[in-house]
């Protein structure tokens, strides 16, 4: 359960009092959920913080990064955007108000149906998502400095290996 320099994390720590209180359970995945969960936690406050500095909160630049990746001309109907980011439409509505107000976005009838809308960034919500995007990537980067190269390429791989099973097996799909 120990690294090769023996030593220990908090993960392999818990793992050490579950085997003495129930030595009968396999504790495996807490070595790899449990580190993904502690990582994430530890993570998150900087990557809020960094968020914050452009005045945006995580879900605010989960909207503008999503129109910004999606290439020019950076508009996404309401019904894309909240399938995207995976949360609901009363939520959407929430961010696009406050995203509206702060001049990074614009809400327009679509052309070809007069029904329905489309959200596309404004030149200050193009800048703002480039910004405070490459901020992020460059915080993150800092996170990784303890992994090698070849290291943080296994492990992207494995992780990325992990994360499609477990999409496979959330859409029904055999793993």
């Amino acid at each position: 359960m120990q690294n090769d320099k023996d030593e220990s994390d908090h993960v392999d720590r818990l793992r050490v009092q579950w085997e003495r209180e129930l030595p009968d359970l396999d504790t495996e995945p807490m070595a790899i959920l449990g580190r993904a969960y502690r990582l994430s936690n530890l993570v998150r406050p900087s990557i809020e913080e960094t968020f914050a500095s452009f005045s945006l909160d995580r879900g605010e630049f989960d909207v503008i990064s999503t129109l910004r990746r999606s290439g020019p001309p950076y508009r996404l109907t309401p019904t894309d955007l909240y399938t995207l980011l995976m949360i609901s439409s009363g939520g959407l509505t929430h961010r696009l108000d406050r995203l509206q107000k702060a001049g990074l976005i614009v809400r327009e009838r679509s052309a070809s149906d007069g029904r329905s809308s489309v959200v596309g960034l404004t030149e200050k919500g193009i800048a703002l998502a480039e910004e405070a995007f490459r901020a992020d990537m460059a915080s993150e980067t800092r996170y990784l400095e303890g992994l090698g190269k070849e290291d943080r390429a296994a492990l992207g791989a494995l992780l990325r290996k992990l994360l499609i099973s477990l999409e496979r097996a959330e859409a029904g799909d055999p793993v």
